[in-house]
Parts: structure tokens; sequence; C-alpha cells
């Protein structure tokens, strides 16, 4: 590994990772550090080992306590959503509010740049929470590294969306980040499958590639519909990917 903030794998890439996809409470990182926010892309997945970790070890000390698995798996979620500050759910009713409810590409984006939920989003939101915790529900108490592998694997297919399509638009956070090449994309999902593998088994492979196909599906919609990926839609295909995910090992389990 190298301290280089410009080229190569850095010391500094899952601590900015972490920064970009969670509100944990970190150090200080340096401005260099920054600069390589577009390449920190591969450790996407290792925030979601840290997030479905910690997601889960909160969900076995529920069960431990004796509160029903539906009560637990409930807290699993608001873990994730309070350690994640609830970015990638954000951006899932965001998306489905504007590719949905706009008729032009530059309204598409001005309803998903604007702060208010619209029906779409709404339904969105207690739909993927829906689905999610029956998801939760089935595999906490039999299959709890398939929780985790879900979080993983949903977060390597983020890099490949940054490098697949351009910035739909010239300002926002994806901007920002800036856009991911395609040795960074591989990167990402060769470590996400590797570690959804180890933490949750050969059985990860059929909902993976399904998995795949629904982030396939969406870039392809924004591709269409926006011209490009912005934060937002990064944040649904997480959604989306981490759903099929859990309904696929559900099915499996």
């Amino acid at each position: 590994m190298t301290k280089s903030p410009s080229a190569g794998v850095s010391v500094w890439d899952i601590p900015v990772a972490l920064a970009l996809l969670t509100r944990l409470p970190l150090p200080q990182l340096p401005d260099a550090a920054f600069a390589r926010q577009s390449r920190a892309a591969w450790a996407y997945p290792v925030v979601g080992l840290i997030v479905g970790g910690l997601a889960v070890l909160t969900g076995w000390l529920a069960l431990a306590l004796g509160l029903p698995v539906t009560a637990a798996a409930g807290l699993v979620l608001l873990v994730q959503v309070v350690v994640t500050g609830a970015m990638h759910e954000d951006g899932l009713s965001d998306t489905v509010d504007g590719l949905w409810g706009g008729h032009t590409r530059e309204r598409r984006l001005e309803i998903m740049r604007d702060s208010r939920t619209g029906s779409y989003g709404i339904l969105a939101l207690i739909c993927g929470m829906g689905l999610r915790w029956v998801a939760v529900s089935g595999l906490l108490a039999l299959a709890p590294g398939a929780v985790i592998a879900a979080a993983v694997l949903s977060r390597g297919f983020m890099p490949c969306v940054m490098a697949a399509l351009p910035h739909a638009r010239s300002d926002g956070l994806a901007h920002r980040v800036g856009r991911a090449s395609g040795a960074t994309a591989v990167a990402g999902l060769l470590l996400g499958l590797v570690l959804a593998l180890a933490v949750g088994g050969w059985v990860v492979l059929v909902p993976g590639l399904i998995a795949a196909l629904a982030a396939a599906a969406l870039t392809l919609i924004a591709r269409v519909k926006i011209g490009g990926h912005t934060g937002d839609i990064l944040g649904a295909t997480q959604q989306v990917a981490e759903i099929v995910l859990l309904l696929g090992l559900l099915a499996m389990i």
C-alpha cells in the first residue's frame, strides 16, 4: 500500500470511504486524502462490512435479551439508518421521485434535488424498508452473515455505476467525489464479492447475480432518463441491490 494521495491504493482510502458513506465519528483526515475520493470507491464494500456488522451485532444482542426477531430486525435497520445518516434511503426516494415524476431530463434532475419527498418517493421508502424488514426478520436468527453480505455486496455495485455513467450534473456530491476508473470499479466489485462470500457463503452467488442485473437495469434507466449518475442514483443502486440480495438469500436459505 502507498500513502500517495494521487495514485494506487492509499491507507486513507477506507477512512475516506467511511467519511463519505457514514456518520461515524472519525479522526480529522488530511485535506489531501479527500483528493482521492473517487479512487477510494474500491473501499465501499468495507464500509458495508462495518455498517452491516454493527447492525447485526445489535440484532444478536436484542435476540439474546429475549426480544422477538421482528423487533431485533427493526433494530438492525435502525442501526443502518443511523450509521449511514439514511443517505442511501434518501437517494432511493429522490431517484424514484425524479425518474418517474418528471417528463424531461431537466425536470427530473430538479425534482431529485428538491428536499421535499413526493408520493413516489414515500411509497419507495415504505416498500423498501418493509421488504428489508421482512427479509432481515427471516435471516437474522438463521443466517446473520447473509444480512452482512447484502450490506457488503450492494456497496460493491456503486463504483461500477460511477465508472459506467458520466455525471448527470456539473455540481453536487457525486460531481465533487469524481468519476471512478474502470480499475477502481472492478476492484470494488471483486472485493465486495470476496467479502460477501466470506461472511455469507456460496449461497450469495445467485442472489448476487440477480442484484447485479437489477443494478445494471437502474444504470440503464438513469442513462436514458438523466444522461448519467448523481449521488441519489448511487444511493438507489445500493438500496435496490440490497433488497434484491436480501430477498434472494431469504428464498435460498
